[in-house]
């Protein structure tokens, strides 16, 4: 549906300025961006201070991934300004902010039974759900295709409007005027942003606004890593001292604190606890008992704890999950239980015949462990609830905790504070449920934080899946596929998740509504980059009685393992080199091609021969140019009853880079989280409850263990991509590889400890 994409509506703002609000259709939102003394709003994302300062507004959570410089910088480099001058505030819930491209990438989710109609950012329904609905979601790294193009105008509208109050004072046409470092400039002529904003703001922005003739981009230079850059973290100084805050830094006047215990996965009520066992107790505030948890409210949270583990809640379990369990029913569905087909090219599997080999993967549970547990704080007065939270999906936590204590959603106050970690598990908001419910009762701010043992318990892991891939070779050939059959029993996670958040469902009734339905998202990635003629791609849907999550590199964490094991191992089979047998299947995908190239010059690469313990593994996220491509070889060697890595170079395709600074963390944190997912990070379970309740068991790569890792990026001017997950999908499957060179073992499990060396 063709609508106009740009209108300017620009109405007075508190503190005497103008708003300018750019919008993709014909409405209005209020006043997002609230602009304090002696400041100017000029639309929704951003502001100037008569000090000079640029205050951008950021709606999507910081989490680690450096959004809160990433988008300041695009407003930055469009409007001219100083960085040393540009500061950064978390933008309220509002349709202004809605992320179009994620709604419309999860129109399965929220629109199941028509989903084609809001697929893609340009159509009608995407923007009207994601603007009513308020959706400010982080997820999928969609926050520079929702958000560069408006911080862009916003910044090109305020950059003019500057440009007008500066040429009105030296009698000129605006457009002879340059933006840069703070200043407006016309030959030897300057004036500061300090000094024009006050009568900037009484101008009329121009329609369409004057963008730059190039985009922000930073050129990757190889062998200038540890080059300066000029766009430096906004966050890092205060996470370096300290001052940073996080949710759990949270303080409140008369705050108190507390802590949760929480019924055994799934569906378990609470039956009895001992609250004689705390009568006494110095600083216990309060207790709360809600239908599957117990809490105990206290002066500090250590009082709180000791208080809720001495009452020694108990709970009425439905049914006893064990790791066992999960296995044998993935393990059935595998073998015996009817496919869907998701995905197909060529002839499918029409003409596979027997197939030459058919090999088995295995996928445990992966579990989120972020830094800083789920924790919120709440404050309930006057019918009014007052809550502070890091928080994926805003506007979906606000209306789930209003509708747990019975009021609207506008009496609801989110206050956006950063994660300490998040890998996707903010996405979910059980705790802001309960947070409120205890802030209802106690009468007094109340910050919740769950134990770590309470998080691994109550958390949503990734899902566990059971695969089996088929091949069969082309006839007279050289080794080459010409079949491949996918087959993957799975839950449907991803229907799972957006039943819990569009539809506020328990993960049980999630679990129920999604039963026998297959789940295209769930496996993303499925589908080889290869160019074999004929593939198809089948979901055995799998109904689990443990509710899954979200994870970093979702799907891709799995398919990307399952498919990068295949065909390294079927190279190996057919007495092929692993590049160039890659490289020869890749058919028309150069730009992954020059990523295969490119690692294996980092890296030295010498085939994997003569156990030398080199692995190799690709792979592509998205399609065509709106993709982010990596290959990486690992270098990894037998370790007591483990395995040591000692290498990852990569390199990397991820279109236009804004900041390489954080495109490098984001590639190199990535690789040792998919390190973390690969020899460890998982979950089993006994009697409902999960085996492991420290950090400490979970085999979590320490600085020790941190490999030499090298990254370098293909310089490309394709639409930026974003880069958090590339890495942690890759690691897995190289280091598989690497190992297979290393001891000739192959291992076929993630984690891969879970099979021993």
């Amino acid at each position: 549906m063709e609508i106009s994409r740009r209108g300017v509506l620009v109405g007075a703002a508190i503190g005497g300025g103008l708003l300018a609000a750019w919008s993709f259709q014909s409405r209005t939102f209020s006043t997002p961006l609230m602009p304090g003394r002696d400041e100017f709003a000029f639309d929704a994302w951003l502001k100037i201070g008569k000090d000079g300062v640029v205050t951008v507004a950021v709606p999507q959570l910081e989490m680690g991934q450096g959004v809160t410089t990433l988008l300041p910088q695009i407003v930055a480099m469009e409007l001219g300004a100083d960085w040393r001058q540009v500061a950064v505030e978390p933008a309220p819930v509002s349709g202004a902010y809605a992320n179009i491209p994620l709604a419309a990438k999860w129109a399965p989710l929220w629109m199941p039974s028509a989903p084609g109609l809001a697929d893609e950012p340009d159509d009608f329904l995407a923007r009207r759900f994601a603007q009513n609905n308020r959706f400010n979601a982080t997820a999928d790294g969609t926050s520079v295709a929702a958000y560069e193009m408006p911080c862009r105008n916003a910044a090109a509208a305020a950059r003019a409007m500057l440009a007008m109050a500066a040429a009105d004072i030296w009698d000129i046409g605006w457009e002879e005027c340059e933006a840069q470092g703070g200043f407006v400039m016309h030959g030897e002529k300057r004036l500061s942003f300090a000094q024009l904003v006050e009568e900037a703001v009484t101008y009329s922005p121009p329609d369409p606004p004057p963008l730059r003739p190039e985009a922000p981009l930073e050129e990757p230079i190889a062998g200038a890593a540890d080059a300066p850059t000029a766009y430096p973290r906004l966050d890092m100084p205060s996470k370096v001292d300290g001052t940073y805050l996080f949710a759990g830094d949270v303080r409140l006047p008369g705050m108190v604190f507390a802590s949760i215990r929480h019924g055994p996965v799934d569906r378990a009520e609470l039956s009895r606890f001992n609250k004689n066992a705390v009568a006494g107790t110095k600083g216990l505030v309060g207790i709360v008992a809600g239908k599957r948890w117990l809490a105990a409210v206290a002066e500090t949270w250590w009082a709180a704890d000791k208080a809720v583990e001495k009452m020694r809640p108990q709970f009425n379990v439905a049914q006893a999950l064990d790791s066992e369990k999960l296995d044998a029913m993935l393990d059935h569905a595998l073998r015996t239980a009817e496919a869907q087909r998701i995905d197909t090219r060529g002839e499918g599997d029409d003409l596979m015949g027997k197939p030459n080999i058919a090999l088995r993967y295995d996928i445990a549970p992966a579990i989120h462990a972020t830094l800083e547990t789920a924790t919120a704080t709440a404050h309930y007065s006057g019918g009014r609830l007052e809550l502070w939270i890091a928080s994926q999906a805003p506007e979906a936590t606000r209306e789930a905790a209003a509708r747990a204590i019975g009021i609207s959603p506008s009496d609801v106050i989110l206050y956006p504070m950063p994660a300490g970690g998040s890998f996707d598990a903010r996405l979910e908001h059980g705790h802001a449920i309960e947070v409120a419910l205890i802030a209802r009762e106690v009468g007094r701010p109340v910050q919740l934080m769950w134990s770590r043992g309470q998080d691994l318990l109550a958390g949503k892991p990734r899902m566990p899946a059971a695969a089996l891939v088929s091949g069969r070779l082309r006839s007279g050939g050289n080794g080459e596929l010409e079949t491949i059959r996918i087959r993957i029993a799975a839950p449907p996670a991803t229907h799972e998740f957006g039943q819990r958040l569009f539809e506020n469902k328990t993960s049980w009734a999630a679990i129920e509504q999604s039963e026998g339905k297959a789940d295209p998202m769930a496996l993303e990635g499925a589908m080889p980059v290869y160019a074999i003629p004929n593939a198809v791609v089948d979901h055995v849907p799998v109904s689990l009685p443990l509710p899954t999550g979200r994870m970093r590199g979702n799907a891709h964490g799995l398919t990307a393992f399952i498919t990068e094991s295949f065909i390294d191992e079927m190279a190996w089979r057919q007495a092929r080199e692993p590049l160039s047998y890659r490289m020869e299947m890749l058919g028309g995908d150069v730009r992954l091609a020059q990523c295969l190239q490119r690692a294996s010059r980092l890296a030295g690469w010498d085939g994997g021969k003569d156990q030398s313990g080199q692995g190799l593994a690709c792979h592509r996220i998205g399609d065509g140019e709106n993709a982010g491509r990596i290959a990486c070889i690992a270098t990894a060697r037998r370790d007591g009853g483990g395995a040591k890595v000692t290498r990852l170079s990569a390199a990397v395709d991820i279109g236009r880079i804004i900041n390489l600074d954080i495109a490098r963390q984001q590639i190199e944190g990535g690789l040792v989280f998919g390190m973390a997912m690969a020899l460890g990070a998982s979950m089993t379970y006994a009697f409902g409850v999960p085996t492991l309740k420290r950090l400490s068991q979970l085999g979590l790569p320490n600085l020790a263990d941190c490999p030499e890792i090298e990254v370098d990026f293909i310089a490309s001017d394709s639409a930026p991509f974003d880069p958090g997950e590339l890495g942690a999908i890759i690691a897995a499957p190289a280091i598989a590889n690497a190992l297979h060179s290393a001891t000739g073992l192959r291992i076929r499990r993630l984690p891969l400890f879970s099979e021993g060396l």
